[in-house]
C-alpha cells in the first residue's frame, strides 16, 4: 500500500520544524540562531491561500457492496456468468441443470420452495415482482401463496420456457435488491456446485473507489469523508466515503483481528459515467481531505520565530526595507511546508524573514 501524507499538525510538529538555523527571540534585537545581525538571512511573502491537509494512497475503480451468490441447490452449470454484465430483474444470472437462475428484487433470501399454502415476506415479494414483470393480473399482493399467486407463476414461467409448475422451487430465484453487475464468475461451465458453492459475485451498478488505509487513519473512514481521486486515465473526480468493507482477495487467508488496515468505499459525483472509459486493473490516487482552510495568511513554516520569556508563543520577524520588527502572531493549521497565521499587525504581501536553509 502505497501512502503519501501532506500535512503537519500541532505544536510539537512546530516545533520540530523549529529547529536549528530557526529564529529565535529573547525579547531584545532580533538574531538568528547561528548570531547573525537583526536582519534575516532570508526572507518570503505573507500570502492568503487555502491549505489542505490530506493523506494520498491507492485505490482501484470498483463496484459497491460485493456479495457472493451460491447455489441453494446441488447441480451442474450450464451457463456460466458473464462478468461485467449487468443483471436486471426477471433475468437470469447464470444456468443449472440447463435451468436459469433467475434474478428478483428484495431484501429477503430465497430459502424455500415457495408454492400454495405458503406465507412470509419471501412470497409478499415474490409477488410485487411478478407484478412488475407483468404477470400480476388478477393478483392480490399479500404474503399469502393462493390460488392467483400459483396462476402468475405459472404465466411466467411459460415465458421463461419452463414447465409451468405454478411453485417455485428453492434455487429457482435469487433475491437481490436490485439490479446487480456480475464481478466474477466463481463456477465455470460443467463445475458441480453446492449450497455451499459461491458461483458468482455480484455487486451493485453503483461504481465506487476502493482504498486501503492503515489503521491510524481510521478518522478517514468516517462516512461523509471527502475525496479528491485521479482515475486511472489521469481525469480527476470528487467523491465521499459511504463506508468500509472486508478486504477481499481470494488467494489468502481471512485476516484476523490483527490486521492493521481498512479498506474504504468512495463514491464518486457523476455515477457510472465518472468511471465509464476507465480501466479497472489500473491504479487510481485517491486524496482523503482531513481538514481544510480557505483564504487564510500563511507563511513558510520556518520564518515562524519561537519566542522565548515568559509569554512565549510565536511570531514573525516582518522586514521592511534595512529594518524589521517583531510581532506576535498566533498559528493555525498547516500544509506543504506552509503554516496559518494570524495577528493584528500581519498584511498579505508584508515580506517576514526565513530561516537560513
Amino acid at each position: 500500500m502505497k501512502r503519501r501524507t501532506g500535512f503537519l499538525v500541532g505544536g510539537a510538529a512546530l516545533a520540530a520544524a523549529l529547529g536549528a538555523g530557526a529564529l529565535v527571540y529573547d525579547g531584545g534585537s532580533v538574531e538568528t540562531a547561528d548570531g547573525r545581525g537583526d536582519l534575516p538571512p532570508a526572507t518570503a511573502p505573507v500570502t492568503r491561500a487555502d491549505l489542505v491537509q490530506s493523506t494520498t494512497v491507492d485505490g482501484t475503480v470498483d463496484f459497491a457492496q460485493r456479495r457472493p451468490v451460491k447455489a441453494a441447490v446441488p447441480g451442474t452449470v450450464t451457463v456460466a456468468a458473464r462478468e461485467g454484465a449487468k443483471v436486471t430483474r426477471g433475468r437470469a444470472l447464470y444456468e443449472l441443470d440447463d435451468k436459469p437462475v433467475t434474478l428478483l428484487y428484495g431484501p429477503v433470501p430465497a430459502f424455500r420452495e415457495m408454492t400454495v399454502g405458503a406465507r412470509g415476506s419471501d412470497v409478499l415479494q415474490l409477488e410485487r415482482n411478478l407484478v412488475a414483470l407483468g404477470y400480476g393480473s388478477g393478483l392480490r399482493v399479500d404474503p399469502h401463496f393462493d390460488e392467483a399467486t400459483e396462476a402468475a407463476v405459472k404465466r411466467w414461467q411459460k415465458s421463461l420456457n419452463r414447465t409451468p409448475s405454478g411453485t417455485v422451487g428453492k434455487g429457482d430465484v435469487v433475491f437481490q435488491p436490485a439490479e446487480v453487475t456480475v464481478v466474477r464468475a466463481d463456477a465455470a461451465l460443467a463445475d458441480q456446485v453446492g449450497p455451499d458453492t459461491a458461483v458468482l459475485t455480484v455487486a451493485s451498478t453503483r461504481p465506487v473507489v476502493r482504498a486501503e488505509l492503515d489503521r491510524a487513519d481510521v478518522s478517514l473512514t468516517a462516512p461523509g469523508t471527502r475525496v479528491e481521486v485521479t482515475l486511472p486515465s489521469g481525469a480527476t473526480a470528487r467523491g465521499e466515503v459511504t463506508g468500509t468493507v472486508r478486504p477481499e482477495d481470494p488467494g489468502e487467508p481471512a485476516a484476523g483481528p490483527a490486521q492493521d488496515s481498512v479498506v474504504v468505499e468512495v463514491a464518486l459525483e457523476g455515477g457510472a459515467s465518472a468511471v465509464s472509459e476507465e480501466d479497472a486493473k489500473a491504479t487510481a490516487s485517491v486524496r482523503f481531505v482531513r481538514e481544510s482552510r480557505k483564504g487564510v495568511l500563511t507563511v513558510p513554516v520556518e520564518a515562524v520565530v519561537a519566542l522565548r520569556g515568559a509569554d512565549g508563543g510565536y511570531g514573525l520577524q516582518i522586514v521592511e526595507g534595512d529594518t524589521s520588527r517583531m510581532v506576535r502572531v498566533e498559528t493555525g493549521m498547516t500544509a506543504d511546508g506552509r503554516i496559518e497565521v494570524s495577528g493584528a499587525q500581519l498584511a498579505e504581501g508584508q515580506e517576514v524573514g526565513v530561516a537560513k536553509e
